[in-house]
């Protein structure tokens, strides 16, 4: 099999290199997506799928920005790089025919520039004409002009808020982002006058139900009990809240929320999907009656989910935890005091089924588990201040949680194409040749590891135990993800290949993920005998939601971004010469971009500040750099 699947990837390079030669010289329009590191590439219009993107080297690029639609011109293979004729398609871009937006945000700097906001921007522009009371440090929006030639220049059309402080970096995020704030007074009042519709519930209020969510949750549409019966079966109850009964379909809330997309959550600021007063009717509390929407699945003690029921219930939630205090719990065993009685004996059985599950999901599935550790801002939403960076990596509180949540997406999602319901599903396509070629190499080379096939999930599994625990762990994991595709929602049930699963469906978190809330829709729909909604008329919502999430990522990215770097820049400024400990992710003509691990931000060195030349580096060397010495907005070298 490995043999096989070595010789396919040898016949897609070759077929690379057979159809470069073939088109050079050859035009074609297409998007253009542009990376912070100035390079892009070119999705082509209409263009069969085998020949992939036009990646356009940063030289090439002109003056498009990221979005734009251009017509670029194939490049023949550079002479004395024999390598070249194996890789995918090289373009220049010759001609901008659109412009993807009409305005940006950034920071005024000295003179007549500005410094985008957006990474995927070029890092310097000029300006023209007035500031329009604008100050050096402001962020301000700038109405973009095109010159004669294709060069962009922009004049200021608002004054945002000041650059360095949280409430103005934030401003500036939603702006550029085009994010939409809060629900107005009125809409929250009216919100919390709906009255939830009707439909045949199970009284399950004798359950034990537990909630289980970050100390700062701003809602709870989730929550799980545990069964055990004589012949040891787990009967593990996952309950969603049913906001169906509250958001009907093309309803002004329901509209709203569907623009919206999802909820977004920068760092010390919170755009809710919902209107928060509905929220906090939907959110299942502790003590109080809740509508929910319930998956009751018999798990046997190997594992194996053996069967499932779904259906509408009232349920009451027990206690509210948090994940700190279940994982000291599941750590030490020591029981806070304000626990109920039922608790600890509760998620001992939950732990226990939820441990059996996943061993049996990693041995049938194969999923792919990164043990990526997360970097994100504090921040306190009342003040605007930032209180400190959190690195952690999953734990078992948060897995016990997770592994419920996709047993429930997997048996809905199969469920609905059994009964004939249009659904939208989470999907993850394999990763692409190019790209699992292009790792397999650089691990050959950079880390004298195996080369292999990312595609096959038994090996990729196998690579990421075999890891050294070593310092460029991190490093390999991180490039590894860069190498799978980008998860996305379809009405198709097709593979997703990080968890091994077909028909994955989301339907866990419907007050904060518009997808959810449709599939919970439709499902009212069915249970009501009414009629659902057809597939043609679901695809526009998963594409939309696609890119809605997108984009809410990279708000979400460049918001703890900017308040991680203020947080640095702050330590240089009290002492230049700190020393920071970095790891080389990139090495260039010019100089190196490395990483700040323990703020996960990364920098650009000049090696005439180092005194070195590129071949006195490796990727992955450790190496301590003076805090004056990086550049943190260096993105073109």
């Amino acid at each position: 099999m490995k043999k096989e699947r070595k010789l396919r990837l040898r016949r897609i390079a070759e077929r690379a290199a057979r159809r470069r030669q073939e088109r050079e010289g050859e035009t074609l329009t297409g998007i253009i997506h542009m990376t912070p590191a100035g390079f892009g590439f070119v999705t082509p219009d209409n263009a069969p799928e085998d020949n992939g993107d036009v990646f356009v080297p940063a030289k090439f690029s002109g003056f498009a920005l990221d979005g734009d639609q251009v017509k670029v011109k194939l490049l023949p293979p550079r002479k004395g790089h024999p390598e070249d004729s194996a890789r995918g398609p090289v373009g220049k871009v010759v001609e901008i025919l659109h412009r993807s937006r009409e305005s940006f945000v950034a920071e005024l700097l000295p003179g007549s520039f500005v410094s985008p906001l957006n990474t995927k921007l070029p890092e310097i522009i000029s300006i023209r004409g007035s500031r329009n009371g604008a100050e050096r440090g402001d962020w301000v929006k700038i109405k973009c002009i095109t010159g004669k030639d294709g060069e962009l220049t922009g004049t200021i059309s608002e004054v945002i808020g000041k650059a360095g402080a949280v409430s103005g970096d934030l401003d500036a995020i939603m702006a550029e982002f085009n994010l939409p704030g809060k629900y107005s007074a009125a809409e929250e009042e009216e919100s919390s006058r709906i009255v939830p519709a009707e439909i045949t519930r199970k009284d399950c209020r004798e359950l034990f139900v537990l909630t289980i969510d970050p100390f700062d949750a701003k809602d709870f549409d989730d929550a799980l009990s545990i069964g055990k019966d004589e012949d040891g079966n787990f009967t593990v109850g996952i309950h969603i809240a049913d906001v169906a009964a509250y958001i009907r379909c093309r309803d002004k809330f329901d509209q709203e929320a569907k623009r919206r997309a999802f909820s977004c959550y920068l760092p010390g600021r919170t755009l809710p999907m919902l209107p928060a007063a509905l929220t906090a009717r939907i959110s299942m509390q502790q003590g109080q009656d809740s509508l929910a929407h319930s998956v009751f699945l018999t798990v046997s003690p190997d594992g194996k989910i053996l069967s499932g029921q779904r259906g509408h219930t009232l349920i009451k939630v027990a206690q509210r935890l948090d994940y700190d205090e279940v994982q000291n719990f599941l750590d030490t065993g020591m029981v806070p005091e304000h626990w109920l009685e039922k608790t600890p004996e509760t998620l001992r059985t939950l732990a226990a089924a939820v441990s059996k599950m996943r061993e049996f999901r990693a041995e049938n599935e194969e999923f792919i588990d990164l043990p990526l550790p997360e970097v994100r801002v504090i921040c306190d939403e009342k003040n605007n201040t930032v209180t400190g960076i959190e690195k952690r990596l999953p734990r078992q509180s948060e897995q016990l949680v997770e592994e419920c949540m996709l047993a429930a997406n997997q048996f809905v999602g199969r469920e609905m194409p059994q009964k004939s319901v249009a659904g939208i599903y989470r999907v993850h396509p394999e990763p692409e040749a190019e790209k699992t070629i292009e790792f397999s190499d650089t691990m050959h080379e950079a880390f004298n590891l195996p080369a292999g096939d990312i595609s096959d999930r038994s090996y990729c599994r196998k690579f990421i135990a075999d890891l050294p625990d070593d310092a460029n762990k991190n490093l390999i994991l991180s490039m590894l993800l860069r190498s799978l595709s980008r998860a996305s929602y379809s009405v198709k049930g097709e593979l997703h290949f990080a968890l091994g699963k077909t028909f994955y469906a989301h339907f866990t978190s419907p007050i904060r993920r518009y997808t959810d809330l449709t599939v919970h829709q439709q499902l009212w729909q069915l249970d009501s005998s009414n009629r659902t909604r057809s597939s043609q008329a679901l695809a526009g919502i998963a594409e939309y939601c696609s890119e809605a999430e997108e984009n809410i990522d990279a708000a979400c990215f460049a918001a703890n971004d900017r308040l991680k770097l203020r947080i640095v820049e702050e330590e240089i400024s009290r002492d230049p010469g700190k020393m920071f400990d970095c790891t080389v992710i990139r090495i260039l003509n010019s100089g190196l971009q490395v990483e700040l691990p323990e703020y996960a931000l990364t920098a650009f060195v000049n090696y005439s500040d180092l005194r070195k030349t590129a071949s006195m580096f490796r990727l992955g060397q450790q190496v301590s750099i003076r805090g004056d010495r990086l550049n943190f907005a260096g993105k073109r070298q």
